[in-house]
């Protein structure tokens, strides 16, 4: 299997790469401060320039899209931008197709580019619309979320929500080029950084006990923005997940095992509306804590490790029970409703549910063999808790 490798860049400058050796589809993932305004050189440098459509939200464009313009038309790439509304609503049909016709109307061609401005859900639709547009045209992910930055602008997953559930349109589509700016992440308030380290957390559970340890000890560092532990932690998250997507990219195997805490935390998702009062890391948070606890119940795990994970999203201010949710009591959940919307996760094979359980911190598995009623049991139990 191809290494994920960090190639010298501006280390002077606090600065590094990740580079992604997919056969035939290589791209670099830079991580630092200062790319924004280097954006269109960095464009120019990586993927020999093509004009490029901007497509962000209007929290992003407010802080920083005119330094991105400017960048771009610095080197002659600028060719528009569309500013969408902010949320996960935003990933939807109804955003998709007048996203694709406005690119068109643009005059984008095969060989031009999208720029995905924004995090999570922008880095999706957008990415998505590229997909699609003429067939394929290349796609550049300029997360500006934390999120973002260490789990959905790498891999080339993309797609938009349905009633039905999370993220089940959609494509695989790998960026050209991840341009991971740590300088943006100081107008995200703090909320939105902790729902981003969240799923930086996940790899640690997933494969690295070493790593949990370590953001046990500088998670404060990395929530102040503090440039040595936040791009530490941002480029061995990076790593983690380009050696999982470079060992299955298409999902049919390991790479389930990035979603260790979603089968819970999207149902959970679908459930309060894909609204503010559920933030995507937030009920990753608590999926993974749910992950954790029903390992336990059903055998997998000792005493102690589920509550020492959940210890430590409490310590960061991430919820970890689903009664912790806003406008949720103790026994104020449809279990059924919530097992149903469970039942749409992407993982489910001839109507059985996937989970990706787990022995120990660091040591995750894709399990087949649970029940509907052991579900039901355990999230019957466990909107009780307080």
């Amino acid at each position: 299997m191809p290494t994920v490798v960090s190639p010298p860049f501006a280390k002077t400058l606090n600065r590094c790469t990740v580079r992604v050796p997919l056969p035939g589809r290589e791209y670099d993932i830079l991580i630092g401060p200062g790319l924004l305004g280097e954006a269109g050189q960095l464009i120019a440098s990586h993927l020999g320039g093509g004009r490029c459509g901007v497509v962000t939200d209007e929290n992003v464009a407010q802080f920083h899209l005119k330094t991105l313009e400017e960048s771009l038309v610095g080197e002659g790439l600028f060719k528009g931008s569309i500013v969408l509304p902010a949320g996960e609503s935003t990933k939807s049909f109804s955003q998709l197709a007048p996203l694709c016709e406005r690119l068109l109307e643009m005059g984008l061609e095969r060989g031009d580019l999208v720029v995905a401005f924004g995090g999570g859900v922008i880095g999706d639709l957008a990415g998505f619309a590229a997909s699609i547009l003429r067939r394929g045209i290349r796609f550049v992910q300029v997360p500006t979320s934390l999120l973002a930055q260490v789990d959905s602008s790498v891999g080339g997953k993309t797609g938009i929500n349905t009633p039905q559930g999370k993220n089940l349109i959609g494509t695989f589509h790998q960026p050209g080029l991840v341009l991971a700016d740590t300088d943006v992440l100081s107008t995200l308030p703090k909320r939105e950084l902790r729902a981003g380290y969240a799923e930086m957390l996940k790899y640690s559970l997933i494969r690295d006990k070493t790593f949990f340890s370590k953001l046990e000890e500088s998670w404060s560092g990395v929530m102040d923005l503090e440039s040595e532990p936040l791009i530490s932690a941002i480029e061995t998250s990076v790593k983690a997940k380009a050696e999982v997507v470079l060992a299955d990219e298409l999902e049919a195997g390991e790479r389930a095992l990035l979603n260790l805490g979603h089968t819970f935390g999207h149902a959970l998702e679908a459930y309060t509306g894909y609204s503010d009062r559920l933030l995507h890391g937030e009920g990753v948070a608590i999926g993974m804590s749910l992950a954790f606890r029903f390992s336990h119940r059903l055998g997998l795990c000792e005493d102690g490790i589920a509550e020492r994970v959940s210890a430590h999203l409490s310590q960061v201010g991430l919820p970890t029970k689903i009664s912790d949710i806003p406008g949720i009591e103790p026994g104020g959940v449809d279990v059924s409703e919530l097992v149903r919307l469970m039942g749409q996760d992407k993982k489910v094979r001839d109507g059985q549910m996937a989970f990706v359980l787990v022995r120990e911190i660091g040591d995750a598995f894709v399990s087949r063999g649970i029940t509907k009623d052991q579900v039901n049991q355990f999230l019957r139990e466990e909107i009780e808790r307080a």
